[in-house]
């Protein structure tokens, strides 16, 4: 949602601090509705109303056009824009009752030392900043109340989330066990599979008569006649006597005229097809018949001619495993359970603590393999979800993890240990402005709540279904 609510933010100078509001709007959704009252107003926002003319005013600047927003109004564009603004709003009422003050000589000062208006001495340049008024086509006033708004938004979140620093100890112990030095026992599960051609003709037997109400498929028997401009009006020019014959078949389609007497009176044979499933190995046209079964009887466009087909039965039942491609397709579907029932197995053995390394080994004998990561960003075999689980993980500790393709392992810690060579003092910045970041989300997160909380916004549904209303 947060994607489409911020399609406003055309120009450089959108605020990229609305994000906090979104989610109790989210919360608050349509939930809460008011069907009368002052029909000038869209939304209430405790004792704070806004009318459809400021929503209208939101709606002009957004930088959307009206013939989007008309494309869009069965996506509920017009209640996602409406939550934009009173997310806004919001913020523009906390601005207020914390008393959160910008003054105008310091808003003078900012936009003197913006680099954009500047020459190259590095002095203001008035030229500089009328082009970009006129580029973004914007006036000095409405510019200047944006941003404005945009600087005390920023200092609203910087107030919030004052003080979200991690402590020394912990930014130390992040940095050491992200980049612990790990030694690792693996063994890639596809050696242990089951080959599809392991897979007897017994367990595919079993497997589907176990399955055998979700492995029914339609087998048909259908006929089509490949209608062109030489087999129907003689000559190979696709003219207008060529569409209007294709016309008269339409409406003889549509009056119940069986296909054999259309057949017949248009003289061509049909071909005949018997037993029919889809498989990869389908001829593309009868392919694409199969798929269309649902109308008996239609004509249809194939590359250069016109198709003609009826569908004389439809057989619901078991695959036809004599069809090699349909037996095929039976042993994949096995072959997939075989992997997942194994996966399940070991998944649930090492979270009862069942699994011991002597299973390890018994399982994987000549297949194990080791390596030695030096940080959890050491993806060149496993993902980097596969390890961040590794990385959190203790020794001797077994999990299931992927690779960068998808491929399943089983692996263990064997050991880890400090790694002595990295840069620590570089290291700990990064992870000190992640950790600061993350910290001073967990508080915005916990603000959003208290916003939810302290605000109550209703909808005039009314009023809303007549904006809606203006730009169908």
């Amino acid at each position: 949602m947060l994607s489409n609510l911020r399609n406003f933010a055309k120009t450089k100078i959108a605020s990229v601090f609305i994000v906090i509001i979104i989610i109790p709007f989210v919360f608050w959704g349509m939930g809460s509705v008011f069907n009368s009252g002052n029909t000038n107003n869209v939304a209430k926002i405790n004792n704070t109303n806004i009318s459809t003319q400021d929503f209208m005013n939101y709606l002009n600047n957004s930088g959307i056009s009206e013939d989007i927003i008309k494309k869009n109004i069965e996506r509920n564009i017009i209640n996602e824009l409406l939550s934009g603004l009173v997310s806004k709003t919001i913020l523009d009422l906390e601005i207020k009752n914390l008393d959160i003050f910008f003054s105008d000589s310091l808003l003078k000062e900012k936009i003197k030392r913006n680099k954009n208006f500047a020459d190259s001495d590095g002095k203001f340049k008035r030229v500089a900043y009328e082009k970009f008024l006129l580029e973004n086509n914007l006036s000095a006033p409405a510019y200047e109340i944006r941003l404005k708004k945009n600087i005390q938004q920023k200092q609203l979140f910087d107030y919030i989330g004052a003080g979200t620093i991690s402590p020394k100890f912990m930014i130390k112990k992040t940095l050491e066990d992200q980049n612990r030095l790990l030694t690792v026992d693996y063994i890639m599960l596809d050696n242990l599979y089951k080959k599809n051609t392991e897979f007897n003709d017994s367990e595919i037997k079993n497997f589907l008569n176990e399955n055998s109400e979700k492995l029914k498929q339609d087998y048909i028997d259908f006929s089509y006649i490949k209608i062109t401009p030489k087999n129907l009006i003689g000559i190979d020019d696709f003219n207008e006597n060529f569409f209007n014959k294709i016309d008269e078949i339409e409406n003889k389609i549509s009056k119940n005229i069986t296909f054999t007497d259309i057949a017949k009176e248009l003289n061509l044979k049909p071909i005949k097809i018997k037993n029919f499933t889809n498989s990869p190995t389908s001829n593309e046209l009868e392919s694409n018949i199969f798929n269309l079964r649902e109308n008996k009887i239609d004509i249809i466009e194939n590359k250069d001619s016109f198709i003609l087909y009826n569908i004389d039965n439809i057989d619901n039942k078991n695959p036809d495993l004599k069809d090699l491609a349909t037996k095929n397709k039976i042993i994949n579907l096995l072959s997939k359970e075989n992997k997942k029932k194994l996966n399940e197995k070991l998944f649930k053995e090492i979270n009862e603590k069942t699994f011991k390394r002597s299973s390890f080994e018994k399982l994987g004998q000549k297949f194990i393999k080791n390596i030695k990561l030096t940080s959890i960003n050491d993806n060149n075999l496993f993902d980097i979800n596969s390890l961040k689980i590794m990385y959190s993980l203790s020794k001797n500790s077994f999990s299931l993890v992927s690779d960068n393709f998808g491929k399943i392992y089983l692996i263990q810690i064997k050991d880890y240990r400090v790694n002595e060579k990295i840069n620590k003092k570089e290291e700990m910045l990064k992870i000190k402005k992640i950790e600061n970041s993350n910290e001073r989300n967990r508080i915005l997160k916990s603000y959003d709540f208290l916003l939810n909380d302290k605000y109550n916004v209703t909808l005039n549904q009314k009023t809303i279904n007549r904006v809606n209303n203006y730009f169908q």
